[in-house]
């Protein structure tokens, strides 16, 4: 069994990783859920990620959940891509400031 990993965007900055995996229970396990914060603000940056234990519990999600109005705002729910590799720039190299 693979786990589907969702990406949920336009989050309220106030929303916590507990909130998000309330959202998403009701239609099916979740495995993990994730606001991701800013370091230096502190705070969401207003998007996140879930897991579910299934791809139909995904999809059922996706279904269920994109569009949704959520502390008035309609969120964003797709399967998360993989995470690329940032091109163009060295590591390290934070660029000329002018």
């Amino acid at each position: 069994m693979v786990a589907k990993k969702l990406y949920v965007g336009n989050l309220s900055y106030e929303t916590t990783d507990k909130d998000l995996e309330n959202l998403f229970v009701p239609h099916g396990t979740v495995q993990s859920a994730q606001v991701i914060m800013d370091r230096d603000a502190g705070r969401s940056k207003g998007f996140g990620f879930v897991e579910m234990n299934t791809d139909q519990v995904a999809q059922a999600s996706i279904a269920a959940l994109n569009g949704q109005e959520v502390n008035g705002r309609a969120l964003t729910v797709n399967e998360a891509r993989p995470r690329e590799e940032r091109s163009g720039r060295k590591p390290g190299f934070a660029g000329s400031r002018g």
